[in-house]
C-alpha cells in the first residue's frame, strides 16, 4: 500500500479508503489510486484482513456427498444469497464421514469465517464438535438434516408430511401391500420420512411385516440392493416408497432386471424430485422438496446472525408437495 501511495502521489490513508471503501475519496484521487493498483498488480490479502478483524467475508459450507444431485441446488441457493451480500462460499465435501467433517470444521474455523452452513454427515456429532450456541459463538446453520441434539438454527423440508402424502396417494390408488426403502436411522430426515410412511398406514389401519421396511444408505446402489430383496419376497409388495430419488432410481433398475413392469407390476415413488427423474422410463413420481429455497433461506438466516440479529434459535420447515408422473398406478386387478 505504501508503494501504491508513492506511485499515485497520495497519502496512505487515501489508499486505505479507496481499497476498503470506508470514506468517500475525490474522483481524481480515486482514479490515480486505482491506476496505481492495476499497474502494481496489488491484491488485498483477505487472510490478513481476517486476522486483523478476527473475521472474514468467507462462509464455510460443508456437505456430505457432492455426487448426490440434490445438494448442488442447496449450494446454489446459499451461493446466490451470499454473493449478493458480498460474502464468498468455500465448499467442503465430507463423503458422509464424521471424522472428515470434524477435520473440515476445525480447519475452516482457523480461517476465521463469518459463519458456517452444514449439512451434517451420517453419524455426525456436530453439537459436540461446535459446542452449544452462545451470543458470542460463530454463526452456524444446519440444512436439510438436523442432529437430534442440535440446539441452533436449522432449515429443513417437511419430511414427515411429504412422506405421508406420498404414501397416502399409493393407498388411495388401492395398494395395500406397501414397502419402503428408508434412509439411515441416525439421520433425522430419514427418521421423519419413515414416520410419515407409518402414519399414513396407521390412518388406514394397515400393518406391514417388518421385512417390508428396508433401511439403506441414501444412494442408488443401496436402493438397488434393497429393492431386489423386496421384489423377491412372497407376497411381493405392489408399491415402494423410497426415501430419496437415488433409492427410487435403484429400485427402478432392480424392477427392470427382474423383468417387472413399472407401474403395471410395481409402483415406485421417490423423494427429492430430481430433474433426472423426469427422463427415466417411466418418469419417476416423487415428493418435491425445495433445495434451492432451503439453501437461500439458510444463507439469509446466517447473514442476519452475522449482522447481529439475536433471538432464539429458529427451526424453519419448508413445505413439500408430491409430483405424480408415470411410475405409479393402481395395483394389478388380481391383487
Amino acid at each position: 500500500m505504501k508503494q501504491i501511495a508513492e506511485r499515485a502521489q497520495v497519502s496512505l490513508g487515501t489508499v486505505s479508503n479507496v481499497v476498503n471503501g470506508t470514506i468517500p475519496v475525490r474522483q481524481h484521487l480515486r482514479v490515480r489510486v486505482l491506476e496505481a493498483i492495476r499497474s502494481l498488480g496489488y491484491q488485498p490479502s483477505q487472510l490478513a484482513r481476517g486476522l486483523r478483524r478476527n473475521s472474514t467475508n468467507m462462509l464455510g459450507m460443508v456437505i456430505p456427498d457432492i455426487t448426490n444431485p440434490f445438494f448442488p441446488g442447496v449450494v446454489r441457493g446459499v451461493e446466490d444469497v451470499a454473493f449478493k451480500g458480498s460474502y464468498r462460499v468455500v465448499l467442503c465435501n465430507t463423503d458422509n464421514d464424521p471424522a472428515k467433517e470434524q477435520a473440515y470444521l476445525d480447519e475452516l474455523r482457523s480461517y476465521r469465517p463469518a459463519g458456517l452452513l452444514v449439512i451434517p454427515a451420517a453419524e455426525s456429532n456436530l453439537a459436540a464438535e461446535l459446542g452449544p450456541p452462545t451470543p458470542s459463538s460463530l454463526a452456524v446453520v444446519c440444512i436439510d438434516r438436523r442432529p437430534a441434539d442440535w440446539k441452533g438454527d436449522a432449515v429443513m423440508a417437511a419430511n414427515e408430511e411429504g412422506a405421508f402424502q406420498a404414501t397416502e396417494h399409493l393407498l388411495n390408488m388401492g395398494h395395500t401391500r406397501l414397502a419402503t426403502i428408508c434412509g439411515p436411522s441416525h439421520l433425522t430426515n430419514a427418521v421423519e420420512r419413515l414416520a410419515g410412511f407409518r402414519r399414513a398406514l396407521a390412518k388406514q389401519g394397515l400393518k406391514i411385516a417388518p421385512e417390508y421396511i428396508q433401511e439403506a444408505k441414501f444412494d442408488r446402489e443401496s436402493g438397488h440392493r434393497s429393492a431386489r430383496r423386496l421384489l423377491g419376497m412372497l407376497p411381493r409388495p405392489t408399491a415402494i416408497f423410497a426415501a430419496n430419488d437415488l433409492l427410487a432410481l435403484g429400485a427402478l433398475l432392480a424392477a427392470r432386471e427382474l423383468g417387472l413392469n413399472c407401474p403395471k407390476d410395481i409402483s415406485i415413488i421417490g423423494f427429492d424430485n430430481l430433474d433426472i427423474g423426469m427422463f427415466t422410463d417411466p418418469a419417476l413420481s416423487s415428493v418435491y422438496q425445495p433445495g434451492y429455497q432451503m439453501g437461500a433461506r439458510a444463507a439469509r438466516l446466517i447473514l442476519e446472525r452475522i449482522k447481529g440479529k439475536k433471538g432464539r434459535a429458529q427451526q424453519i420447515v419448508l413445505p413439500t408437495e408430491i409430483r405424480i408422473r408415470n411410475s405409479v398406478a393402481p395395483p394389478p386387478s388380481d391383487e
